[in-house]
């Protein structure tokens, strides 16, 4: 993941990284015509289009171990093999590498790697309420296929796992930020919450239906349609964790009647645990946490977080007192900043 706590350093990230898309492409056999950046968040991504108009997507890593982009691209492969998924797909350099190391004096710098463009577009305004449900059958076929592969119990096999301890992690980097865009009396809901979700989630067991190889980060942002179907797309935080967590990505960014409609739809697919509504309030809450902590030190962040707070901490304080949130519409108190 790439760090930065200023504008100069975030300027001086991406000139590191347009010159290593550069040195990445030299590696690749590709009568590519244009590249521009696409954008920069857990890796720096750029567009290609080649002399075929063939638009592929390449990705520079930095401090991600190189043993899970080669789990994350096998992941991707299995999936295409075992579904009819619409998902990126990885390809080989000349060389017949997954992952190529970019190297700076002598040293490892970053890593790229570069995958199939998946067709589609972000919807613009409001979703509908089929899309939201098609959302909800994607989300449960991604969960069906992944059930089905084995390849997991191999010992070059390794992805992280989503629970307590990365919850920890991202905590400990929002208590480091917070006071950029935090009061103290805000950021204190913040710790009542994360500390009830951390207990809650030591409590947790894995269970053969509940648990599995998940995205990981399917926001809206990161889902595209096709044909009015959804396709899923960046899975560079896919790892081990339970299917309501990954759910709870999904209805986040939903207003509170669509949510239903997510559920509606992975049901048609799946079945969910009984206890399926407590855990989601719970995950929704550790991933508000998680997202709130992944974009605190980005200084271009600083005022939509602040923007968002009003709804947070409306979320929070419903968490903390025991009241449902998830499909109802809560009071949220404006004040001026």
């Amino acid at each position: 993941m790439f760090h930065f706590e200023s504008e100069k350093e975030l300027q001086q990230t991406l000139l590191q990284c347009k010159q290593a898309a550069l040195q990445a492409l030299s590696n690749y056999q590709l009568d590519w015509e244009q590249i521009r950046f696409n954008q920069l968040s857990g890796t720096c991504t750029f567009v290609l289009e080649t002399q075929e108009k063939q638009k592929l997507l390449l990705r520079i890593h930095s401090g991600t171990d190189i043993q899970e982009i080669e789990s994350e691209l096998l992941f991707l492969e299995s999936l295409h093999t075992n579904s009819d998924l619409i998902i990126p797909q990885g390809l080989v350099s000349a060389a017949g590498s997954r992952v190529i190391a970019l190297e700076r004096d002598g040293d490892v710098e970053y890593h790229a790697t570069l995958l199939r463009w998946v067709e589609g577009e972000h919807s613009h305004g409001a979703l509908t309420d089929d899309q939201v449900y098609q959302e909800g059958v994607l989300l449960a076929k991604l969960h069906q296929a992944t059930e089905g592969l084995t390849f997991a119990q191999s010992s070059n096999f390794k992805l992280p796992a989503w629970g307590q301890q990365t919850f920890q992690q991202a905590w400990a980097r929002l208590t480091k930020y917070y006071s950029n865009f935090l009061r103290e009396a805000e950021f204190q809901l913040y710790r009542e919450a994360a500390d009830r979700v951390s207990s809650w989630l030591a409590t947790l067991s894995v269970g053969n239906n509940s648990y599995g190889l998940i995205h990981g980060d399917l926001h809206q942002g990161n889902i595209v349609f096709h044909d009015g179907q959804p396709r899923a797309i960046d899975f560079g935080r896919c790892g081990y964790g339970f299917f309501t967590y990954d759910m709870a990505h999904v209805i986040l960014g939903l207003y509170p009647a669509q949510r239903k409609l997510v559920i509606q739809g992975y049901e048609s697919i799946r079945t969910l645990d009984q206890d399926w509504y407590a855990a989601l309030e719970a995950f929704a809450v550790m991933v508000l946490i998680e997202n709130t902590s992944h974009h605190a030190p980005n200084p271009r962040e600083t005022e939509s977080l602040q923007a968002e707070q009003p709804y947070a901490q409306a979320i929070l304080q419903h968490y903390l007192d025991g009241k449902p949130f998830l499909f109802n519409a809560i009071e949220i108190h404006q004040d001026s900043r």
